[in-house]
């Protein structure tokens, strides 16, 4: 399967760029290409899971050489990638006709999913930087796609602070050249691992924590992202909470610290406070939002800090000398809760849109009594609302029970308190959703509002029917060691696995 790994850029890419030569009047042909496209990718990363290799670009030795690799860890972060992909643009159907030069903007989607395409696969920390700029740079365009003031002002600062992010990584980029001589990540690991971390290969990796930090929106570099979600189209909001800030943010600096860099005590302290800070924080930001889409961007920030935390405490333990059983249950969570998020907050993001598409309204004072007449998008966003506050049986309550539970066993009884005790200010502020947008009274402004249909409809039922099946990843042994174990093995093993990679 190896082979197929350019595929997961080429494809988009061309498509991109095919996409715009097709014009206005071709907006139904590029509608369906782009469709066609991106279930094509979801195929093709169900057919990765399970399956390993290395593809080399061209005939270079690969220490200096284009190389592409795939493991436990690059087909999961795949999967939920195009998943989520398949779903916003079967969403972007009918939801974008509101909008004008609908192939421009499939253009800027196709290219974004291309670039977080690329980071995933990418075995060299520079053209991990390449495809991190591709998507970013599109992604800059899409939230600013609908031209008025507030989408504007936030593309704006969403752009400042990526460019000060991607300016800290390549700085850091720079360093780990200098003092390994190489950027292949395979080869950068076997380098370090011989000659140990000095002073500037620690300074690199401190840029890479307040960069991919950035990226990920992680508390305190969170400024841009409950501008950059809300003013956002819906299916937008959709990939760059349920997607990007994780493949250009987590995915990144967790390859980089288990496989290039090796764990460490003082690093793994910097991602378990990073991830408290962003659950914390995030979610008393999100209680006090009146704004539909604002609420669930800074649910964003707490949820993405439940990832940290689990990915930290695993790194920690492993670092410590502990029992690598709980560091591996701890990892497990963090990585299920990534793809967990993935799916309820990207349709928590879809039913915004739907609602917002039918009232003309995000401000949640304004609405009320939309049950009866948008009952299907109330089932998918209660579903969606059940997920992130962790009830069973949804997805979101085995991520989080598997984060409390290696919690408790490595002994961070203060770190299991602290997940209980957001996970229930999180379903306060979702009961605070349910109460205004679809029980009460229906305003009487809003009386003609009529249900979504065709593509919107499909794209939400979609996502809510894989909150439920997505708890069959823990309770089917044999789908979790299909699906989870592999990537949960890629950063225990850490330095290790990049090196047998580098072997082969």
């Amino acid at each position: 399967m190896s082979r197929a790994l350019p595929a997961f850029v080429v494809v988009p890419l061309v498509a991109a760029f095919l996409l715009p030569v097709l014009g206005s009047k071709g907006k139904a042909a590029a509608t369906l290409l782009a469709n066609l496209v991106t279930i094509a990718l979801l195929a093709l990363a169900v057919a990765c899971v399970g399956h390993s290799g290395v593809y080399e670009v061209g005939t270079w030795p690969s220490h200096i050489g284009i190389v592409l690799v795939l493991d436990g860890l690059t087909s999961l972060m795949l999967l939920a990638v195009n998943v989520v992909s398949a779903a916003a643009m079967l969403f972007s159907v009918r939801y974008m006709e509101q909008y004008t030069a609908k192939p421009k903007y499939l253009s800027l989607f196709l290219l974004m999913v291309a670039g977080m395409n690329g980071v995933v696969i990418t075995g060299d920390i520079f053209n991990l930087f390449v495809f991190l700029e591709i998507a970013s740079i599109a992604s800059y365009a899409l939230v600013g796609f609908g031209c008025e003031h507030e989408e504007l002002e936030a593309s704006f600062k969403y752009m400042v602070l990526g460019s000060v992010a991607s300016s800290l990584i390549l700085l850091g980029i720079a360093l780990v050249y200098g003092n390994t001589g190489a950027l292949n990540m395979a080869y950068t690991a076997k380098v370090i691992q011989q000659t140990g971390i000095n002073a500037g290969l620690a300074f690199a990796m401190s840029l890479f924590i307040v960069g991919f930090g950035l990226k990920a929106a992680l508390v305190p570099f969170h400024a841009w992202l409950p501008d950059a979600h809300p003013s956002a189209p819906a299916p937008i909001s959709a990939m760059l909470s349920g997607v990007l800030i994780k493949a250009l943010g987590i995915y990144a600096l967790s390859r980089l610290v288990f496989n290039v860099f090796g764990v460490s005590i003082p690093v793994s302290w910097v991602l378990i406070a990073l991830g408290v800070l962003s659950m914390v924080v995030g979610v008393f930001l999100a209680v006090g939002q009146w704004d539909f889409k604002r609420l669930l961007a800074y649910h964003s920030i707490s949820q993405m800090g439940y990832v940290v935390l689990g990915i930290g405490l695993g790194a920690l333990i492993l670092a410590q000398g502990g029992n690598p059983l709980w560091a591996s249950l701890a990892i497990l969570g963090g990585l299920f809760h990534l793809v967990n998020h993935a799916v309820f907050k990207s349709l928590l993001f879809l039913t915004s849109g739907s609602v917002e598409m039918a009232t003309g309204t995000r401000q949640l004072k304004q609405m009320g009594g939309l049950v009866e007449r948008m009952p299907y998008t109330r089932t998918a966003c209660t579903i969606a609302s059940a997920s992130i506050a962790g009830v069973p049986p949804f997805n979101g309550f085995w991520s989080k029970l598997i984060l409390v539970i290696a919690a408790v066993q490595a002994g961070f009884f203060g770190l299991a308190a602290v997940t209980v005790l957001v996970s229930l200010v999180t379903l306060l502020s979702f009961l605070k959703v349910q109460r205004y947008v679809f029980l009460g009274e229906l305003p009487e402004e809003l009386q003609d509002t009529r249900e979504s249909k065709d593509s919107m409809l499909i794209a939400m039922l979609f996502l809510a029917a894989l909150c439920l099946l997505m708890s069959l990843l823990i309770l089917v042994p044999s789908l979790r060691v299909a699906v989870l174990q592999p990537a949960v093995d890629v950063l225990v093993e850490g330095v290790n696995h990049s090196i047998r990679v580098a072997n082969l």
